[in-house]
């Protein structure tokens, strides 16, 4: 005999923001996708929603997952999902990390009056974000923009540009492909110049530890690159010790190397907010090895004095304010 009883839905805890319940609701259809399983959307308010301080100043790291996670451990759902980038390197032991979907474009944009890219907009044009790192690398540019510390969601922050109280913005890409708003975007910034955070543009799936049914339905999900490439960046700030408070970037990419095989290739940026010279070096291995190319290149990166550069964001107070060097010449 056939058993007919109806299967609960699977609850997902996420986030109250547009975006959040978006990129959940993502991961939500992917789900019945690929299990049948309906599932329901659960809003928990977290700590970072509810403070309109600078992360920076409340503690920034696991202030977007801590009430998520508590939820998932007690049972009151069955998953959660984050934004990588605000899942602290710590693991913790109720839960199982146990899906990272396939990364959405991890590198940063400006979003400026006039169509403009950074190196068009004039000295002194004042540009917003709430990240040191971000902040950091700007300034090291030497464009002589002002930095101004802002916080908010995608439509808060882009506002401030159509106001006229800023010159621009700058935010995740991932996070505007997810709304659908990419075209609002006059510049994608060159990981070369700026580098985003390890973690930025892919999402965490976690489930209880013990909750083995849960795991099996979600592991499908799972994307094995994304998973080797953040991981890499993920190893070197943990081996780093940074905060939130220390302007870190990371952008690890799996390629098909010269012997045959797939190579992880690991690039990342030490800076001040100052925009004083930052360390900024990579490195390459197996992806297989992931873990071991973030250590090996943090690793490096103390020895070129990076340890001194993460002690003195962590010590000189939240705010990104300032203005970078002045260039020789006018902006190009």
């Amino acid at each position: 005999m056939t058993d007919t009883t109806p299967t609960a839905p699977l609850r997902l805890g996420t986030r109250a923001s547009v975006l959040a319940r978006t990129q959940s609701g993502h991961v939500a259809q992917r789900i019945t996708e690929l299990t049948g399983r309906d599932v329901e959307l659960v809003t928990i308010s977290t700590e970072g929603d509810r403070s309109s301080a600078l992360l920076t100043t409340i503690g920034g790291t696991g202030v977007f997952v801590a009430a998520l996670r508590e939820a998932v451990a007690r049972g009151d759902v069955d998953l959660a999902v984050h934004s990588l980038k605000d899942l602290p390197t710590t693991p913790d032991d109720r839960l199982n990390l146990v899906a990272i979907p396939p990364r959405e474009d991890a590198r940063d944009v400006l979003v400026a009056r006039d169509g403009l890219t950074l190196g068009e907009l004039p000295q002194g044009a004042r540009v917003g974000t709430g990240s040191p790192r971000r902040a950091a690398q700007i300034n090291a540019l030497g464009l002589g923009l002002e930095i101004v510390p802002v916080r908010g969601n995608v439509d808060t922050r882009i506002a401030k540009v159509t106001s006229g109280e800023l010159d621009g913005v700058v935010l995740a890409r991932a996070g505007l492909v997810r709304l659908g708003r990419q075209d609002e975007a006059t510049e994608v910034l060159d990981p070369i110049q700026v580098l985003p955070a390890p973690g930025q543009g892919a999402l965490a799936v976690e489930c209880r530890i013990d909750d083995h049914a849960t795991a099996d339905l979600l592991v499908g999900l799972d994307d094995p690159d994304t998973r080797a490439a953040v991981t890499a960046e993920r190893s070197l700030l943990a081996s780093l010790e940074a905060g939130c408070s220390a302007p870190v970037g990371a952008l690890a990419e799996i390629a098909w190397g010269d012997d045959g095989h797939d190579e992880l290739w690991l690039r990342a940026v030490v800076g001040d907010v100052s925009g004083a010279p930052s360390i900024r070096l990579s490195a390459a291995g197996s992806p297989a090895e992931s873990a071991a190319v973030g250590e090996r290149l943090a690793a490096e990166m103390l020895a070129e004095g990076a340890a001194d550069l993460v002690a003195t964001a962590q010590s000189s107070g939240p705010s990104p304010v300032g203005s970078g060097p002045a260039p020789a010449g006018p902006a190009s």
